[in-house]
């Protein structure tokens, strides 16, 4: 790693650019029938865009399209299917909106189609490990962020280990950074995401929540994904319906932590919430 390498403030998309320097709220909009929390919900077109509108007045900054669920047990999406599912709504907020939208896929001819259709940003929870990702990435300008899963979304919980999480997981970004890197994508483009419920138990989970300021090390941005995760669920014994309270708190202990983007179900919750952090910050 070059020693001289400066932490990076902000996020420079091909259009526009976001100051890191205080947290950004990332709206989620899930296209696909099956995702854990709102599966369903927005796969007409004209629902899907007038969810976008309200997230923008909510306060996203940006906006997280995905075509394939990655929750436990989910199953695999062809890629026509997720092609069919998120290049038009794309197209159609790139239209509509003034915002910046990410792309959350791990299939090359999905980022590649994205970034040909306007995507700022390629969210990857398989950290471009998939055949034709890294080339796929490297041929644009555009962020990527690079997400930590021990396992695949069908099995990763099935008896997740590590020797230590927090090492681990630091070990496994300086990995994929030196990938990224040799690739010939600028570690000026990498964002990192640890991957909370992506291979991990109650425990693990909660113990990579209270430390999640060891990664400012690798000095990349650092996305956050913890909304009405059953890790929420789970301790408080709460419906995904029921745990907005719980991600909120996360959401706020992960911004204390260090976290620059916050990628959030519940956008005009969260922004308040974090609104409120930062006043408090600036006032200390």
């Amino acid at each position: 790693m070059n020693k001289e390498y400066m932490q990076v403030t902000e996020l420079n998309c091909p259009n526009s650019s976001l100051d890191l320097s205080i947290p950004q709220v990332m709206g989620i909009l899930n296209l696909t029938p099956d995702s854990f929390s709102d599966g369903g919900k927005y796969t007409q077109l004209e629902l899907a865009l007038a969810q976008v509108e309200c997230m923008i007045a909510d306060g996203a900054s940006i906006i997280d399209i995905g075509g394939e669920s990655t929750r436990p047990g989910a199953l695999d999406v062809s890629e026509e299917d997720e092609l069919a599912r998120v290049i038009p709504v794309l197209i159609a907020i790139k239209q509509r909106f003034n915002v910046v939208v990410s792309i959350d896929t791990s299939k090359a001819s999905v980022m590649s189609a994205a970034i040909a259709a306007g995507a700022d940003m390629i969210n990857d929870v398989a950290a471009l490990r998939n055949e034709g990702c890294l080339a796929a990435v490297a041929q644009s300008t555009i962020p990527v962020c690079l997400m930590h899963m021990q396992g695949l979304p069908r099995t990763m919980q099935n008896n997740p280990s590590y020797e230590h999480v927090i090492n681990d997981i630091v070990a496994f970004f300086q990995q994929r950074i030196e990938a990224c890197v040799n690739a010939g994508i600028a570690r000026e483009r990498i964002i990192l995401d640890p991957g909370f419920g992506f291979g991990k138990t109650l425990e693990q989970n909660f113990h990579l929540l209270a430390h999640l300021s060891a990664f400012s090390q690798l000095k990349q941005p650092l996305l956050i994904g913890i909304s009405r995760k059953s890790m929420i669920g789970n301790l408080l014994n709460r419906d995904v319906k029921q745990r907005l309270a719980g991600s909120i708190s996360a959401a706020v202990i992960a911004a204390q932590q260090g976290a620059n983007i916050i990628r959030v179900h519940d956008v005009q919750e969260t922004v308040d919430a974090l609104k409120v952090l930062q006043a408090v910050t600036d006032n200390q």
